[in-house]
């Protein structure tokens, strides 16, 4: 007896082995369909028309805020956007064993998401002028959407989100990333969000405060200080920017050894210092090894911090503040609201230590524990914390590679530039986003939770959930900033 289908023969689909080639060709490309010039008269005018007014208030005039009588969480009327409460953290054998914290519990998954479309056969991404109440500047370029939940089922009663269609409904489009990616793990509970790239061909209405970008153009943008957010910087390193024999396929014209070192990162073919298995074998074991419990609390009364009407700090002064602020805003759904906010006790540090081995460039990750983190470890830089909450330590007990990336000398200096962390939960948080070109030699039995990576390892990585941490993502869009520039046409 032979056996049938009732069903109709569905066709095979096979991978899209051009696209890290027209990634590439984009990050090329310096003028697009908006000259730099012309975008920079356009986000002169964002500005004018997007604007925030913050008042620092204390947390018990915040509108629509309160504080539990019971626990001391603060917490929205609406139940929805985002709860401050504690954390007890314990890391049995860590040089601080046991701590407590306010922390940011956001529970629900938002969308930071940018449209692609090809113009004179060369991708360009549409990118909006967008104002958050913790930017340090004004306005900053953000990606097309970028919206918390609460945001786009409009709990605030604003405005729709324009062009959430585009990544609600994907069927009509191309999908080129769709991943969900952690946030700052010392700072936020298990907070995850939507990270998203989606091709479209048909026509796409351009409203006022949005603009069409190569990738090249957004890295020359990416080498000015907080001008291209934290939401943007996340979203374009999840781009399959990685591909088998990239570096040869493309036009190898005024390429310096560290440029074509980069490219060489970017092509799967070049191969690597570990194999990618050997990198997953080492990040289950640092996740299996290192041991932390990290237990939600109530905030009243959670040790070393201290309220007062200026908002909740540490006893030290270091780490962060919980302030609140009143907020009016021009260009927003919402023009008027309250809310808390976390403030850093200082600026960032965010640096990749970097090598070339055969002419491939690797950076060096470590293995990182943050008590918000979904599954205890997520790769992040070589170097990552606010330098003054270590500058009182002798240097023998200072992170491993700090003062050697911070005092590192301009000519080995590859990437350098100050960038804002988000703004609409964090307050003038900046971070020094540095790459350091090294020839020295590391000792990794020394230092058994770094590894060296090119950059297509982290972009295959990339495409899977809390495997790169976002302060290395935003390193990893950093590094494809020097990836080399030229002219349409």
């Amino acid at each position: 007896m032979t056996e049938t289908s009732t069903h109709s023969a569905v066709p095979l689909r096979t991978a899209d082995a051009t696209i890290a080639l027209r990634i590439a060709e984009s990050a090329l490309t310096v003028d697009g369909r908006t000259s730099l010039t012309d975008f920079r008269a356009w986000f002169t005018d964002c500005g004018t028309r997007n604007y925030t007014e913050v008042d620092r208030v204390p947390l018990d005039r915040l509108a629509n805020w309160s504080a539990d009588p019971v626990t001391g969480n603060i917490g929205h009327a609406s139940g929805k956007f985002f709860v401050v409460e504690g954390l007890e953290i314990t890391r049995p054998g860590h040089w601080v064993e046991h701590w407590e914290q306010p922390i940011i519990n956001q529970p629900e998954i938002g969308i930071l998401g940018i449209v692609v479309k090809e113009f004179d056969g060369v991708l360009h991404c549409l990118m909006q002028g967008k104002v958050e109440p913790g930017n340090c500047n004004g306005v900053q370029l953000s990606p097309t959407v970028q919206a918390t939940r609460s945001n786009y089922t409009r709990v605030h009663k604003g405005k729709p989100v324009p062009y959430l269609d585009y990544f609600m409904d994907t069927k009509r489009h191309k999908v080129i990333a769709d991943v969900l990616q952690s946030e700052q793990g010392s700072w936020f509970f298990q907070k995850r969000n939507r990270n998203m790239v989606v091709e479209v061909t048909e026509d796409v209405e351009l409203l006022e405060d949005f603009c069409w970008l190569t990738l090249g153009q957004l890295h020359q943008l990416l080498r000015e200080d907080d001008l291209v957010n934290m939401d943007a910087r996340t979203v374009l390193s999840c781009l399959p920017f990685s591909g088998t024999d990239l570096a040869t396929l493309l036009p190898a014209t005024d390429r310096d050894a560290f440029t074509t070192s980069i490219m060489r990162s970017c092509t799967e073919s070049e191969g690597a210092v570990h194999t990618t298995d050997e990198i997953l074998s080492w990040i289950t074991g640092a996740r299996t090894r290192h041991d932390i419990t990290a237990n939600r609390v109530p905030l009243k009364g959670i040790d070393q911090w201290k309220h007062t009407d200026a908002g909740i700090s540490h006893v030290t002064g270091r780490f962060f503040n919980v302030i609140g602020v009143d907020v009016r805003a021009g260009g927003r759904e919402v023009l008027q609201w309250s809310q808390p906010m976390l403030e850093p006790s200082g600026d960032g540090l965010s640096a990749f230590l970097v090598k070339q081995f055969g002419g491939v460039l690797h950076a060096l990750v470590h293995a990182r524990v943050e008590p918000g983190y979904l599954d205890v470890v997520e790769l992040a830089p070589t170097v990552q914390c606010t330098v003054d909450n270590y500058m009182h330590m002798p240097p023998s007990d200072r992170l491993p590679f700090l003062d050697a990336l911070r005092t590192a000398p301009a000519e080995r200096i590859r990437y350098d530039t100050m960038l804002s962390e988000e703004g609409g939960r964090f307050y003038h948080a900046r971070t020094r986003y540095l790459v350091v070109e090294t020839e020295e030699e590391v000792d990794l039995d020394d230092h058994p939770d770094h590894r060296w990576l090119p950059l297509h390892q982290l972009v295959g990585l990339l495409r899977h959930s809390h495997y790169v941490n976002v302060q290395a993502r935003s390193l990893v869009a950093c590094m494809h900033s020097l990836f080399g520039t030229r002219t349409a046409g």
